[in-house]
């Protein structure tokens, strides 16, 4: 007989993000439900407030009175995107079309993020902008009109895309994103937008100037924090999850189908959807999982913050694991290949590491040990539930987790007294 655990998950921290964003540039008034309220989000709605963004919380919704597209007013210092890459390089796009000027930085991790991803289209369509040295701080000067443009992403990246759309509406006619590989689309679904596949690539438009009205926001859990989880259940004998009002948005389920390729047992039943976003319940059961995980580029692109716990579940249970084409992973929030693979060598994993990626072969062979998490969410996380069968290891900064899913650890311990009755 299984026991069945219901961990709460929190909103998904990418349509917070842009639900904040939306919100403050429409007229009138948005109400968001299910909001993250944890470090990232808190860091774009800080900055929206430092530009006069009026936003309450009336019991559990915030309310935010919109004002336009350019209803803001010059901040009195600079912007401080905290630990965000989403909210620095979001904003950029919404900052590069006011008519004063700004800057924008955030913590050290933040500063060492390169920039000139986003800092090439936006000044291709008008902006004036400058990066020191091609990382933050980023200094954006008012412009003429911008001018839309025509982009083919030269890497798949969803907040490149975001930048260059919500620039868009600051731009005189019709912006034009090409894909060639498609990334997360929660832009183009809150902003109401259609994407065409032409000639094998997928191609998003926006037009310059359309006015938005304030609507309802209601915010999935995140399919991110989710496979924690959905990693704890598989984990755990006799443990069976179930996940409620979980976002099941199509370009964010490649690390359930890589899980379900190796034999875990994980049900998706979609059930509602809002704001173009489509939500459901997930559950999960402890599975016997045997094969092998290879991961290519554009398996990465699909599930490119689930690749810390698919592989920390596969040392855990013994099945080989290789991942190519991540070499985004190095410019996350630490850098993620280097951190997984120094901690997996330290639990006695043998590791190989490449410039895109790592590999490990079968076996389990864990030891104990102190896991460095460089101050990254997903890297604590991804240990925290290894440890389910290890039992040995110690976090060094456990709280480093609040950026994305602050009440983690105390859901995970659900878990974690099934292992120990």
């Amino acid at each position: 007989m299984s026991t069945v655990l219901t961990p709460r998950i929190p909103g998904d921290k990418s349509i917070s993000h842009r639900a904040l964003i939306v919100g403050a540039i429409s007229e009138g008034l948005s109400t968001v439900e299910g909001l993250l309220f944890a470090e990232d989000p808190k860091s774009t709605l800080g900055c929206l407030r430092a530009m006069g963004c009026e936003a309450e919380w009336k019991g559990s919704l915030l309310h935010i009175q919109g004002h336009g597209l350019r209803g803001f007013h010059q901040p009195t210092q600079m912007l401080d995107a905290g630990n965000s890459g989403t909210t620095i390089r979001l904003l950029s796009g919404v900052l590069a079309g006011q008519r004063f000027p700004t800057v924008i930085s955030g913590d050290e991790s933040l500063r060492q993020r390169p920039m000139m991803r986003i800092v090439r289209p936006l000044v291709e369509m008008g902006a004036s902008i400058s990066a020191s040295d091609g990382r933050p701080p980023l200094t954006i000067q008012p412009s003429p009109d911008l001018r839309s443009i025509t982009y083919e992403l030269p890497i798949p990246s969803a907040q490149v895309k975001s930048a260059v759309l919500l620039a868009g509406l600051y731009a005189e006619g019709t912006t034009r994103i090409i894909e060639i590989i498609r990334t997360r689309d929660h832009t183009e679904r809150i902003l109401g937008l259609s994407t065409k596949l032409i000639d094998g690539t997928h191609v998003t438009a926006i037009q310059g100037g359309t006015i938005r009205h304030g609507q309802r926001f209601v915010i999935p859990g995140d399919i991110s924090s989710a496979v924690f989880f959905v990693a704890a259940a598989l984990l755990t004998p006799g443990a069976e999850v179930i996940l409620r009002n979980i976002g099941i948005n199509p370009t964010r389920m490649r690390g359930i189908d890589i899980l379900r390729s190796v034999g875990a047992a994980i049900d998706i039943q979609p059930e509602a959807e809002h704001a173009g976003e489509p939500i459901g319940t997930i559950v999960a059961q402890y599975s016997s999982l045997a094969g092998e995980i290879r991961l290519g580029r554009s398996d990465v692109i699909g599930m490119i913050d689930e690749i810390p716990i698919v592989a920390a579940l596969a040392a855990a249970v013994g099945i080989s694991f290789e991942v190519r084409g991540a070499a985004e992973l190095r410019v996350k929030e630490s850098d993620r290949i280097s951190a997984m693979v120094d901690n997996l060598r330290a639990l006695g994993v043998d590791v190989e590491e490449y410039d895109d990626g790592f590999a490990f072969g079968a076996g389990k062979r864990l030891q104990g040990g102190l896991v460095r998490s460089r101050g990254d969410h997903r890297i604590a996380m991804a240990f925290g539930v290894m440890d389910l069968t290890i039992k040995r290891l110690e976090i060094d900064d456990p709280n480093c987790v609040d950026i994305s899913f602050p009440g983690f650890w105390k859901e995970l311990e659900q878990f974690s007294r099934l292992h120990d009755p």
